[in-house]
């Protein structure tokens, strides 16, 4: 009898980071010890349909960043809410799929590191990896991230929140006063720089306005911080634990979407990065600290600004950060001293312990 766990890797999704997600699901089918693990690949299309994929050929184009694209299969998953041994069921043939021991959800952005999926998996009382809900649902909005954040007593850029029926009246002049040129235009709920631009006038005002409207109701207006670009990993339930930091070091105007994965000259990444101890020290604390504020778990990406003066600025937090081949989260592990399989080992084992203490838990009054 097999003494493998079953891990179910859920990956794809309908939004604007799927083509990331793809290429974060190879590496780690790549990188997962096939002695330990049974790997059940379920892909998700761009039209939000459930695929059963097989191994050896569930992407085409693997190799090519911009080209590579999910292989459709004609086998179809369903959710089955509520059932302790038939969560999954093949909806092509209502057959109930291999019990699956725990889900490595790899959903970049919408509906994957919203708290949606997060949701869906605890309804069907499924471990999952990565942040529950509420973390997973704090983080993605980085107005609200912010926010609390602020209240936490950690630095964060000034910003101004516009939702989509405040933005006829906004002024460029105000908004220059407040927050100063240049600064960036963010969509509120989208991660990997989608929907991301720089603005230095009033045109590129206007059309970055419609850019990021196109991916989300709310929008951030955020001041350029002038500072290095430095990143650290952490990983953890009740006690977390931050990797050493890494610095990105952009070699086009900023770090953008394509910079970040499509293409691998577009910045150079130091890690570690190449600061004194105290200021090591400084970011893992902050990074945990931040990290224990959003209500994080299991893992993140903590981003920050080190300005000249050595302060401090919190960009942002990702709750399910990338793992392609240019990623920082599990580059900086390994320079940390846990190898890329080993981290994968790790964040199962971390969704395992608390699903378990989630199910000691009292649901019902005596």
């Amino acid at each position: 009898m097999s003494t493998k766990r079953r891990v179910g890797i859920i990956f794809g999704g309908k939004s604007a980071e799927h083509e990331v997600s793809l290429q974060s699901a190879k590496n780690i089918v790549d990188a997962i010890d096939p002695e330990k693990y049974n790997v059940t690949l379920l892909g998700i299309d761009k039209d939000g349909k459930w695929h059963i994929n097989d191994q050896s050929h569930y992407l085409l184009n693997e190799e090519n960043p911009k080209l590579i694209q999910l292989n459709k299969s004609n086998e179809h998953v369903a959710i089955v809410p509520g059932e302790t041994n038939q969560q999954l069921i093949n909806a092509s043939g209502e057959v109930s799929l291999e019990q699956l021991d725990v889900i490595f959800p790899i959903v970049h952005g919408t509906l994957g590191e919203d708290g949606s999926l997060q949701g869906m998996l605890r309804l069907a009382n499924i471990p999952y990896v990565g942040t529950n809900v509420l973390g997973s649902a704090l983080c993605m909005d980085k107005d609200i991230a912010k926010r609390l954040l602020k209240d936490a007593g950690i630095n964060v850029a000034k910003s101004i929140t516009v939702k989509r029926r405040e933005k006829e009246a906004l002024n460029f002049q105000n908004i220059k006063e407040k927050i100063g040129l240049p600064f960036f235009i963010k969509p509120a709920n989208q991660g990997s720089s989608v929907g991301v631009s720089k603005v230095n006038t009033e045109q590129e005002f206007k059309q970055g306005m419609e850019d990021a409207f196109t991916y989300d109701h709310k929008v951030l207006l955020e001041e350029n911080i002038d500072g290095r670009e430095l990143e650290c990993s952490v990983l953890g339930n009740d006690d977390p634990v931050a990797s050493l930091p890494g610095e990105i070091l952009p070699q086009g105007d900023f770090y953008s979407y394509e910079t970040k994965y499509i293409d691998e000259s577009g910045a150079l990444l130091e890690a570690p990065a190449n600061l004194a101890d105290d200021e090591i020290k400084n970011i893992k604390e902050t990074a945990v600290h931040a990290f224990k504020a959003l209500e994080c778990e299991g893992m993140a990406r903590v981003d920050f600004f080190m300005q000249k003066d050595g302060t401090l600025v919190l960009n942002e937090i990702n709750t399910l950060p990338g793992f392609t081949k240019i990623s920082m989260y599990p580059k900086l592990w390994e320079i940390s001293g846990i190898p890329y399989s080993e981290l994968i080992d790790r964040l199962i084992e971390l969704a395992i312990d608390r699903h378990e203490q989630d199910a000691q838990l009292k649901s019902s009054i005596d």
